[in-house]
C-alpha cells in the first residue's frame, strides 16, 4: 500500500469544508470526510482532483442565523437551520480550550443524538480527529468544528432508555432485534432518517438500546460491531438506497475507533451503546438477516486494486466504505470486509 501523505488536505478542505452541510435536499456534504479518507488511503494525488469535482455540487454554506450562547445549547439541538450557529460556537469552543477537551466533553453530551444524519455527524468528526492527528491546522480545526456543528445540528435521538447493561456484543444481541412492521418498512423513505424517525410508532424497538454494551475492551466492541453489519450489508443491500443505508452500518461505527483514543473511556461506551442502537434501528427498518457463511465470501482482492476501483468510481460512499473496512480488516482479518467493500464499489460504480 502506499504511504500515507497528509500534505494536501487543507487545500482540499478550502475547496470543500466552507460549503453547506448537506446538498441536494438532505444529502450530507461527504467532501471532507473523503478527502481525508483518500489521505488516509495515500493516494494524496487523487485527492484535490476529487474535492474540486465533487466541490460543483455543493451548496453555500447559510449564514449565522444568531450567536448560540453556552447555556441554550440544548434547545438548538437538532435544529438543522442552526449549523453555521453551531460551527461557530465550536470554533470559538476550540480557540480557547484544547480540542481534545471539547472533543470529550462534546462527543459526550451529543452521543444520544448520535444517529444524527444517519451517523454522518459523528463520521464527519472521526475523519476530522485524524486529519488533526496528522497535524492541527487551522483549516482542520474548523472542520472539527464542522463535524461537531453537524452532529449537533441534525442531533437525532432514537426511542429507548439507556440503563446499566452487561457486556454484550453486538453479534449476540442482533438477532434479539425486533424487526419493524411491514407497514412502517412499506413506506416511501426519501432518506435514512426519515425511517429512523418511523421507529417512535414501534414500542419493540425500545429495549433494543440495552441489548448490546462494551466490556472492557472497546476495540473488540468495535471490531464485532463492524463485522456483523458488513454482513448485514451483503445481505441487505438490495438496490442503491439499502447499499447506502448499510455502508453506515461499519463507517459509523468505525468513525468511533477513529475518536476513542482521544476520549474518556466512560465518553467512548456512551458513544458506543447509542452507536450500536443506530446501526439496530437501521437493520429494523430497512435490513435482512445477516450472511454468515465465509465460505461464500471473497475477500482475497488486493488492496490497493480495491482503493484504485473505488477512486475510478468516484462515488463518496465507495470511497469511505473501501477505507473503513481495510482499516478494520487490519485489526479484524475477516474476509467480510474486503468482501462487503467491493460489491459496494462494483455496485456504486454501476449506479454512477
Amino acid at each position: 500500500m502506499t504511504s500515507v501523505k497528509y500534505d494536501i488536505l487543507d487545500e482540499a478542505l478550502s475547496m470543500v469544508g466552507p460549503a453547506a452541510c448537506e446538498w441536494g435536499g438532505g444529502l450530507s456534504n461527504h467532501g471532507p470526510m473523503v478527502s481525508e479518507a483518500l489521505c488516509a488511503m495515500g493516494r494524496a494525488d487523487a485527492v484535490v482532483s476529487w474535492a474540486r469535482k465533487y466541490s460543483d455540487k455543493l451548496e453555500p454554506r447559510p449564514a449565522a442565523r444568531g450567536r448560540l450562547r453556552a447555556e441554550e445549547w440544548r434547545h438548538a439541538l437538532g435544529d438543522g437551520d442552526r449549523f453555521a450557529d453551531w460551527s461557530v460556537f465550536f470554533a470559538n469552543e476550540l480557540r480557547e480550550r484544547p480540542w481534545t477537551q471539547v472533543l470529550n466533553d462534546w462527543m459526550r453530551r451529543l452521543a444520544p443524538g448520535i444517529a444524527a444524519a444517519a451517523t454522518h455527524g459523528a463520521i464527519r468528526v472521526g475523519h476530522a480527529v485524524r486529519g488533526i492527528e496528522h497535524g492541527e491546522t487551522p483549516q482542520r480545526l474548523d472542520e472539527l468544528a464542522d463535524g461537531l456543528a453537524y452532529l449537533a445540528a441534525r442531533y437525532q435521538v432514537l426511542p429507548g432508555s439507556l440503563r446499566p447493561a452487561a457486556p454484550a456484543m453486538a453479534s449476540a444481541a442482533l438477532a434479539r432485534v425486533a424487526i419493524a412492521p411491514r407497514e412502517l418498512r412499506k413506506r416511501n423513505l426519501a432518506l435514512i432518517t426519515t425511517g429512523l424517525d418511523a421507529l417512535a410508532e414501534f414500542p419493540d424497538f425500545e429495549r433494543t438500546v440495552n441489548l448490546a454494551a462494551p466490556g472492557d475492551d472497546a476495540s473488540a466492541f468495535i471490531s464485532d460491531l463492524t463485522e456483523m453489519f458488513a454482513h448485514v450489508y451483503l445481505a441487505s443491500a438490495r438496490n442503491f438506497f439499502t447499499t447506502i443505508v448499510f455502508v453506515h452500518g461499519v463507517t459509523g461505527p468505525s468513525a468511533l475507533r477513529l475518536i476513542a483514543p482521544r476520549v474518556s473511556r466512560a465518553t467512548t461506551d456512551l458513544a458506543l451503546r447509542y452507536m450500536w442502537q443506530t446501526c439496530a434501528a437501521m437493520y429494523s427498518m430497512f435490513g435482512a438477516p445477516p450472511l454468515t457463511n465465509e465460505s461464500l465470501l471473497d475477500g482475497d482482492r488486493a488492496i490497493d486494486d480495491l482503493f484504485d476501483a473505488a477512486i475510478a468510481c468516484g462515488d463518496e460512499h465507495a470511497i469511505k466504505f473501501s477505507e473503513a473496512c481495510v482499516r478494520e480488516h487490519a485489526l479484524n482479518a475477516k474476509p467480510v470486509y474486503l468482501a462487503a467493500a467491493s460489491h459496494a464499489v462494483a455496485f456504486l460504480s454501476g449506479a454512477s
